[in-house]
């Protein structure tokens, strides 16, 4: 017996232990994959009349699933010559498994995402109230179960911004870059918590890192300048100016930059 002869018989004796664990369309799509080897595969009398007895019983196997049934509730009629009906309506299964998971996907995102909003605003709630070791477990908590989502660890730094936490807002948004250092948004609001905590070294360096990503946008120039200009480096205030005018000439902000930083150089 072939390679995928042997295969097809596995994929069809594995059909029922799929039933009773649940795995629907793995167990159609073995159904599927060895019939659709039957119907190419040359065979032997005793083969042939092995893998129909084996089509018919999995197709009764099929047939006799409560759960599958709810979602598919087409009979698989499995009849000798009849192969190729029968695979039209297995792929007919297949597609209205492929539907029922993604729609219980779908839900599953939307419950998952109502917690998540609930609970940012309980810790938000935390916050108002000045409870910032309790609102921090929650974020905690949240960034745990959503670990791979660098825009909730974003809107947690805000959060710690607009609270004037600063030292807890780096840490989530320097998570958050670290996971999505092609997000430009996020070097801005990093600079806001590094300019409040008065580590403009460090800012610098983030800002140096945005450029790899989005050497071309004006407005990463103009928050760098912003930087200079708490930091009172106004050499570099005027530079980052004229670079973001150089990519937008009509960048009324970063001309009045410039203008000032021009002003504070002829004073020195």
């Amino acid at each position: 017996m072939s390679a995928q002869l042997t295969k097809a018989r596995q994929q069809l004796n594995q059909i029922r232990s799929l039933l009773k664990q649940g795995k629907y369309q793995p167990a159609a799509q073995a159904y599927h994959d060895a019939l659709l080897t039957f119907l190419k595969t040359p065979l032997m009398k005793a083969e042939k009349e092995e893998f129909q007895r084996l089509l018919e019983d999995n197709a009764h196997n099929l047939n006799n699933d409560k759960e599958l049934r709810k979602v598919f509730p087409l009979t698989i009629q499995y009849e000798p010559g009849k192969e190729r009906e029968v695979l039209d309506i297995l792929k007919e299964l297949l597609q209205e498994l492929m539907n029922a998971a993604a729609n219980e996907a779908q839900l599953l995102m939307s419950v998952m995402e109502k917690r998540k909003q609930a609970e940012l605003a309980r810790a938000q709630t935390l916050l108002d109230g000045h409870q910032y070791d309790e609102a921090g477990a929650v974020f905690r908590s949240l960034v745990n179960e959503f670990s791979k989502d660098p825009d909730l660890k974003a809107d947690i730094g805000d959060r710690f911004i607009k609270a004037g936490r600063y030292e807890e807002a780096y840490e989530y948004l320097a998570a958050a870059i670290d996971e999505s250092p092609e997000s430009i948004h996020f070097y801005n609001r990093i600079g806001i918590a590094l300019r409040k905590l008065g580590k403009f070294d460090v800012a610098e360096k983030y800002f140096a890192r945005a450029v790899k990503f989005a050497g071309r946008d004006p407005h990463l120039f103009f928050n760098l300048g912003r930087l200079y200009v708490d930091w009172k480096r106004w050499d570099k205030c005027a530079k980052a100016a004229t670079m973001a005018l150089k990519l937008n000439p009509g960048f009324d902000e970063a001309q009045k930059m410039l203008t000032f930083a021009n002003k504070k150089m002829a004073k020195a």
